[in-house]
């Protein structure tokens, strides 16, 4: 676990909440449970530093503003909660095609009576 320095904060990525979730694309045929899933969710050895009022970022951006977190308060252990925001990531789309492929493809397989 990396070392704090003076002001810096623990954070913890975790999947979106309803906030975050609410309205996000979610394609045809793929539950809507997958839109709550970033590719980072279960990081903790991220630390945040507070700006000079104190605030932590409201936004945390992974994969050069790809994939976005929204900050969603502390957890109890003191963490700064970050929660995979679909509605921001750019990326979001094209990965949910993705995943509807992969549903897709699946139901194929079943339909042919494959696994």
């Amino acid at each position: 676990m990396a070392t704090l320095l003076r002001g810096e904060v623990r954070a913890i990525l975790q999947p979106a909440g309803h906030a975050q979730y609410e309205g996000a694309y979610c394609p045809p045929g793929v539950p809507f449970a997958e839109v709550r899933r970033g590719p980072f969710d279960g990081k903790s050895d991220i630390v945040v530093r507070p700006d000079p009022n104190g605030d932590l970022p409201r936004h945390m951006t992974f994969g050069g503003g790809q994939v976005v977190y929204e900050y969603d308060g502390r957890d109890g252990k003191g963490r700064a909660v970050y929660r995979y925001a679909p509605r921001l990531s750019p990326s979001h789309r094209d990965v949910m095609n993705g995943v509807a492929e992969v549903y897709a493809e699946h139901a194929l397989n079943k339909a042919k009576g494959g696994q």
